[in-house]
């Protein structure tokens, strides 16, 4: 049979296979309201795909969500996918008009949103000309322009009732291995946000190689993730490796704090927990979590960057958690390289996970054989995207033959684990999220008092990057950080955000005009004073 007749729809194998196997009774999603078995969970995306019909979704069309973490999301992804459509999960940080360049790049008809993010999704669809649905969870959908229906999602879910009983088994559509299932926006290796295309055979590859062979999931598990479902990270935690294991996702809708997961590790006893640099640093500061919080997880997991050793040992000593470290990107759908449990080397992201091989290569493109020499790093796996959606140029520069560039400087050490060196390029990861300086500098460049700016990423005490700005103001102006930073927040993300504004008469240059970034960082991370904290709480609200 060739390739193309085979028939692999993820649904079945994240759901069906369960219900066949007389297992629709095990829980599989918690939320701090709610709790779903597998069947309850499958009438529920059997739902959802029939409303998302009755709205004229068709086949390899893309449908957006922004969403919490919460029923709703998984069950919409999930329907997604089951008529053969593309799930396109997209952060709910954004503001309404980078989420309409999002929106009107996936060239969807319609958008899934949380009630809460109403007003950056009704200034997003006002930029986005194809939209004609958008389906709220509340009941407030005024406010859309004219050309968009709005209905909330219990009327998309009595339309699709419509057309098929309640609870009548909605089979999924019979994609290839290869159809397209998932869109996911990243920065990536290249700048601005573009869509990272996966299949569905990608989803049972990361889950069987990652889930299975590295964490060793299994249906007495019960998942608990920090990144959120829209990160390439968080959709394997909480929806893909779960569910392929049979076990349980416990969803938090809320933002993460340290005191909220302790809570919740304890309450609904985690026994795996995904989180990042970011978030142990901070658990490992707050001396108001008991030390017994986490007493049912059984491993810990960090991705986003690179984990600190002093995080590592932290986290063994006073919660007796056993973190893995490891490195993936959206262009490989989850984590390729990690330590394993039992055998982890601090300061490295481990060794090559199984299905996957990676190579180092010097800026000639030669292949680098020796220990301890630093290279770009390769990676070639099963799960990589097909390209980037619409991006033939940057798609060429990423993805080559079966290979994929990932824009990150390692080391490979004698024991045969690789240790991370910093970005090949000029793009910094902040809090695990990928930020442009580019798009920053454009920003703060067209504030009246600012000549010239560049964003470096310069490591904190821990060695995480944190982006700074560096500015040259304008003859007779001076530089006010609390303005500039606030000026940023108007239009941007979060965590796009300068965390320190350094004054500058001048930027360094070379011959060519180009700025000396290096020179900038090595004098950032010199100078006293000038590390990459925030600025001052008194100048800067959170």
């Amino acid at each position: 049979m060739s390739r193309m007749a085979e028939v692999l729809n993820a649904t079945d194998y994240l759901l069906d296979r369960h219900l066949r196997a007389g297992h629709g009774a095990r829980t599989a999603l918690v939320t701090p309201e709610r709790t779903l078995t597998y069947g309850q969970l499958a009438d529920q995306v059997h739902r959802v795909a029939a409303g998302l019909r009755a709205l004229g979704v068709r086949p390899e069309e893309r449908v957006v969500f922004c969403m919490t973490d919460d029923v709703e999301l998984v069950a919409g992804i999930l329907a997604a996918l089951r008529i053969g459509a593309v799930a396109t999960p997209v952060s709910t940080m954004l503001t309404g008009p980078e989420l309409g360049t999002l929106v009107a790049d996936a060239r969807c008809r319609v958008v899934l949103a949380s009630q809460e993010f109403a007003a950056p999704v009704r200034a997003a669809v006002r930029t986005a000309p194809e939209v004609e649905h958008t389906v709220l969870t509340g009941e407030d959908t005024s406010g859309l322009p004219g050309q968009v229906q709005g209905t909330t999602w219990q009327r998309m879910l009595a339309a699709g009732a419509g057309t098929a009983p309640t609870g009548t088994a909605l089979d999924p559509y019979p994609t290839w291995p290869d159809s397209p299932a998932l869109w996911l926006y990243t920065s990536g290796t290249t700048g601005l946000p573009k869509a990272a295309m996966h299949r569905h055979t990608d989803i049972t590859f990361v889950a069987e190689a990652y889930g299975r062979q590295v964490l060793g999931l299994g249906p007495e598990d019960r998942c608990l993730s920090v990144a959120k479902l829209f990160f390439a990270y968080g959709i394997g935690n909480s929806l893909f490796f779960p569910l392929a294991a049979g076990a349980t996702a416990l969803l938090e809708p809320s933002r993460p704090s340290p005191a909220l997961f302790a809570r919740r590790a304890a309450a609904d006893r985690a026994t795996v927990l995904f989180g990042m640099p970011s978030f142990f640093g901070p658990l490992l500061a707050d001396a108001g979590v008991a030390d017994g919080a986490f007493a049912t997880v059984r491993q810990g997991v960090s991705a986003g960057e690179a984990l600190p050793a002093r995080m590592y040992h932290g986290m063994l000593d006073r919660f007796g958690v056993e973190v893995l470290d490891g490195i993936g990107s959206t262009e490989m759908l989850h984590i390729f390289l990690s330590n394993r449990p039992g055998r982890v080397h601090p300061n490295s992201s481990g060794e090559p996970v199984p299905g996957y091989a990676v190579e180092l290569r010097d800026a000639q493109g030669g292949v680098i054989e020796a220990d301890g020499t630093p290279g770009e790093l390769y990676v070639r796996g099963e799960s990589a995207a097909t390209g980037y959606w619409c991006r033939a140029q940057t798609s060429r520069q990423v993805f080559l033959g079966d290979w994929v560039r990932t824009g990150d400087t390692y080391l490979r050490n004698p024991d045969g684990t690789y240790t991370c060196m910093g970005r090949t390029n000029d793009l910094l990861k902040a809090g695990g999220i990928w930020v442009a300086p580019a798009e920053v500098e454009e920003r703060l460049l067209a504030h009246p008092d600012v000549a010239e700016v560049a964003v470096v990423g310069v490591p904190d005490a821990d060695g995480l990057d944190k982006p700074v700005a560096c500015v040259v103001p304008k003859p007779g102006c001076e530089v006010d950080a609390e303005l500039l930073v606030a000026w940023c927040r108007e239009t941007m993300a979060a965590f796009k955000r300068p965390r320190a504004v350094v004054p500058l008469p001048e930027l360094p240059r070379t011959p060519t005009g180009k700025i000396r970034r290096a020179e900038l960082r090595a004098m950032l991370r010199d100078a006293d004073g000038h590390r990459a904290g925030p600025v001052p709480p008194s100048k800067t609200p959170a």
